[in-house]
């Protein structure tokens, strides 16, 4: 294990990232605990107040990504600095991405249906800090070697190509594969390949008139939606509590 952490992750320095990730999870993990006795009604803990105004846990997750984004950038990679900056953004981190429903909405939906858009994003982008550290990288570039560095129109061309099937997954409502495919490129040509799902800009846009496609698009979605739906919302309770019913 000891020789495994210095070969693949301290020796390329990706220390920061993973003391980032560690902290990022760790907050998460306790602003849901947290939250969830709260709102059980047990524990010492109680929501912040200042006069009538709650002060929501992404007040103070805004201000430690601030200090530790530029902590980060003022340590120039030197010193203990950009460790104690990683840690402290990726606190911050995991506390404003833990109200990202509130923010996106603008409205305290924390416990509301809405409010598994925030579990979602955490894990989509834990899940791709775990992938930029197990050394996948943005665009599919990744391990080059001298000479394909130097030839800068084939890597352009590359990151233009892997991002491009990146936009088509996007218009195709597949957001979590075209997210993943900018790390993966083989994600994001999969799902610029597969059928549009209903409702997307692709789908309005080119299936149209295409009764067939469209078709065969709403069965595909209604088949994945009703076999995947149920597992994915009892791991989002099992994460996140459950929402309020309406």
């Amino acid at each position: 294990m000891g020789q495994w952490l210095e070969r693949n992750i301290i020796e390329p320095g990706k220390l920061p990232l993973l003391l980032a990730l560690a902290a990022f999870v760790l907050t998460f993990v306790i602003t849901r605990v947290v939250t969830r006795l709260i709102r059980a009604g047990k524990g010492p803990f109680g929501n912040v107040t200042a006069g009538s105004v709650h002060i929501h846990h992404v007040v103070p997750g805004v201000i430690l990504t601030v200090v530790g984004g530029f902590g980060a950038v003022a340590s120039g990679g030197r010193g203990f600095g950009p460790y104690l900056s990683a840690v402290l953004f990726g606190i911050g981190a995991g506390l404003v991405l833990d109200e990202f429903a509130l923010i996106l909405h603008l409205d305290d939906v924390y416990w509301s249906e809405a409010g598994r858009k925030s579990v979602e994003m955490v894990v989509v982008t834990a899940a791709l800090v775990v992938l930029l550290l197990a050394g996948f990288a943005p665009f599919g570039v990744n391990d080059l070697s001298e000479d394909e560095l130097q030839n800068r129109a084939g890597v352009l061309t590359g990151i233009a190509l892997n991002f491009g099937f990146a936009l088509i997954a996007l218009s195709k409502g597949k957001v979590r594969m075209a997210v993943f495919g900018v790390i993966v490129p083989v994600v994001a040509l999969v799902a610029s390949l597969r059928l549009a799902r209903p409702g997307s800009p692709w789908a309005r846009r080119f299936y149209r008139r295409r009764h067939r496609a469209r078709a065969k698009a709403l069965l595909r979605a209604y088949h994945h939606d009703r076999r995947w739906s149920r597992p994915a919302r009892a791991v989002q309770d099992w994460l996140g509590g459950k929402p309020d019913r309406p």
